[in-house]
């Protein structure tokens, strides 16, 4: 006779929090696909509230729903949520075959999680040709005087030109992935410069990162750090950290660069030795006396997936594994969760900057991504 292993507290959390996922990504991903738009953020978690359209140049976001719904069909193998995510085909064409003067570096968020994750599932040769054509564009904004990725601005104008940001090193996997399907090394090559200019610059000598730096197109030089999302330009905005904890570890499972693997641990504990009793970070570790706390809970579902990412390397010690549950097993307490059907969000503080509270869609899709990691040890499409 088989005995049936109960299933364990945090598990079944984790698993409730998986299928409430599930649960509004049904309704999101079909409204989306009726009438593509950028969806990004929403103090209520009204998303379609959100006043950008699918082909205007912010638009960095989209992708996070279509990558919430193929997990989604992975996890139910239900046909719905492909055949949705597929209705946005032509529209992701669109945005680099004939709107592509309307895009900047996060290419790599629109399409890694679209055209690389629907090719690696379907095989789909158009969806590779897509994932290619976007990986191009991508390439095209490196400055090889600089040895970094101009992560905003039409390329036709000279719009911060001179400007690159910490998030960045979520969007090299797309060109590490282009590199191996074409066998074209120009891609990785700017990757990986891109990666060396971030850990040089962006990482100060105590593990606190800048959010934004330039550069002296002349030169190359480095100009001094910037900021656009942490409290002040000498602050350390949390999920700037997270970024880099993440995108250094794939860094490193791209190119076994051990340098990459040291930066992305090193921030990892750093970011940890930085948390308090209630385990999700402050929006930016560096507030001034009498600051809001405001919480950041997106930043706790990228450090999460970025702490997988280094156990699935062999590389995270029994520190990390420890943070890595607690995190998770925070943001999936009722806390931290929205059930109301009303409300299209998920994680409550997914977006916390200043006195602004509210829900994102990366924190959405990263807290579903860890859940999948976690309970059906499921692959990235990064």
């Amino acid at each position: 006779m088989t005995t049936i292993q109960p299933i364990s507290p945090q598990r079944a959390a984790w698993q409730r929090a998986f299928d409430l996922c599930v649960r509004k990504t049904r309704t999101n991903i079909q409204d989306l696909a009726d009438a593509p738009k950028s969806w990004s953020k929403d103090v209520n978690g009204r998303y379609e509230k959100f006043d950008e359209g699918f082909f205007e140049i912010g638009n960095w976001t989209s992708s996070f729903f279509t990558g919430m719904a193929l997990l989604a069909w992975q996890a139910t193998e239900d046909e719905y949520f492909l055949e949705q995510t597929l209705r946005l085909g032509p529209t992701y064409r669109e945005k680099v075959f004939t709107r592509f003067l309307e895009t900047h570096h996060d290419l790599g968020f629109l399409y890694s999680l679209y055209s690389v994750a629907l090719f690696k599932l379907t095989g789909d040769p158009a969806q590779r040709e897509n994932g290619l054509r976007a990986a191009e564009l991508l390439y095209q904004r490196f400055n090889g005087t600089g040895g970094f990725i101009r992560a905003w601005g039409r390329m036709d104008t000279t719009e911060q030109d001179n400007l690159a940001i910490i998030d960045c090193m979520m969007n090299l996997p797309l060109l590490y992935w282009a590199a191996q399907e074409t066998g074209d090394q120009k891609y990785r090559a700017a990757a990986v410069r891109q990666a060396d200019t971030t850990l040089r610059c962006f990482i100060r000598a105590d593990d606190s990162v800048f959010h934004a730096y330039r550069f002296d197109l002349k030169t190359g030089q480095p100009l001094g750090g910037d900021n656009y999302c942490g409290f002040s330009q000498d602050s350390h905005w949390a999920r700037g950290t997270a970024w880099a904890i993440y995108g250094f570890a794939m860094s490193h499972r791209y190119t076994g660069d051990q340098k990459y693997l040291e930066a992305s641990l090193r921030l990892a504990r750093k970011f940890i030795a930085l948390l308090d009793a209630e385990m999700v970070p402050v929006w930016d570790f560096r507030l001034p006396a009498g600051a809001k706390p405001v919480r950041d809970a997106s930043a706790a579902a990228v450090a999460v997936c970025g702490f997988q990412e280094l156990q699935k390397l062999g590389a995270a010690d029994a520190a990390i594994l420890k943070a890595k549950e607690a995190l998770l097993d925070r943001i999936c307490h009722d806390d931290y969760l929205n059930f109301e059907d009303h409300c299209r969000g998920v994680l409550r503080f997914g977006i916390g900057i200043g006195d602004t509270i509210g829900y994102s869609s990366w924190g959405d899709y990263y807290l579903m991504e860890a859940l999948a990691r976690e309970l059906f040890q499921t692959e990235t499409w990064w």
